[in-house]
Parts: structure tokens; sequence; C-alpha cells
């Protein structure tokens, strides 16, 4: 089921669920814990937020890190909705589905959480860590009647969005 088609289910037995690692930051400083968005990574924002343009949003979630919290300000912006902040060691699964049943919800994190949240939303160990130079993935769970699906899109910054086959 494409991301398209699992998006035109709107009811609120229905839960969706887009996730993105953080855009390119800037690496010259190997000792930066929190480094900005690099030229490349504020082009990648500009283009996430193009594509969640035409894509009802309900909640955006954060982790508290310059790079996600960039990442994700232009289609804050556009949707003109709070991003929120989390830790994801702090969520607890269930209740984070239970109280977004029948939303749509963006999650920015990074290389190791994104891929991690998505199997812990899939109840399956099916996605590895994001590469560290691979910016481009967007990861999308719907849960419909309980029925969960979920595909890998990738969005090169001056491609189109492609499909991994699933």
């Amino acid at each position: 089921m494409s991301l398209i088609t699992c998006n035109t289910f709107d009811n609120d037995k229905c839960t969706s669920i887009y996730l993105i690692r953080h855009a390119e930051k800037i690496r010259t400083d190997k000792n930066e814990r929190d480094p900005l968005l690099n030229k490349s990574g504020l082009l990648r924002a500009k283009k996430w937020s193009e594509i969640f343009e035409k894509i009802e949003i309900n909640k955006i979630l954060s982790t508290d890190t310059k790079r996600t919290i960039s990442t994700v300000i232009p289609t804050s912006k556009e949707k003109k909705i709070k991003i929120e902040l989390y830790r994801t060691e702090e969520i607890n699964y269930e209740s984070f589905l239970e109280k977004n049943k029948g939303k749509k919800v963006l999650i920015v994190g990074h290389s190791n959480t994104i891929p991690e949240t998505t199997n812990i939303l899939i109840k399956n160990k099916f996605y590895d860590y994001i590469e560290d130079n691979n910016n481009s993935n967007l990861y999308f769970v719907n849960i419909c009647d309980g029925i969960i699906s979920h595909e890998l899109l990738f969005y090169p910054i001056e491609g189109q969005i492609t499909k991994d086959s699933i």
C-alpha cells in the first residue's frame, strides 16, 4: 500500500505516522554535540515542508536538538503546528498510539532512533539504523483497524520520492 493510498483512509480508526531523520548537519567540529544544519540540510528542511504541505499532519514531535528542530521548523510554520519535544527513551508506545489514534503524526529524530521507533510501531525488527550520510528516508506507518502497514521512501534533495519495496 503506498503512502498516498494509505493517506486516503481518513477516519478516526486510522493512525498515520511519518518518521524522518534530521537533515544534514554541520560536521566541521567533531566535538560539537548539537550542531546546526548545513546548507544542504536547510534545503532539505524546506523540501520536507513541501512534501508535507500536501499531507494532513495533526502533531509534530522532535527530539530536543538544533538539527531536528531546524529540520521541522518549515513544516511547523507551514502547518501552524507547535513542535512538541520528546525523548525516545521516555515514550510509552502503547499510550502514544492510544493518545494519537486517528491522527497524523510527524516524528523527527536520529539515525538510530527513527528506525528503532518504526520497528516498535510495526511490532517487527524490520529496519536497520540509517547510514550516517543518509538524511533522505521517510518511514511511513499506518495503523487502521489494528492492521499495520508500512513503507520506506527515499527523498533525495534534487530528486523525486522513490519507494523501497516492502
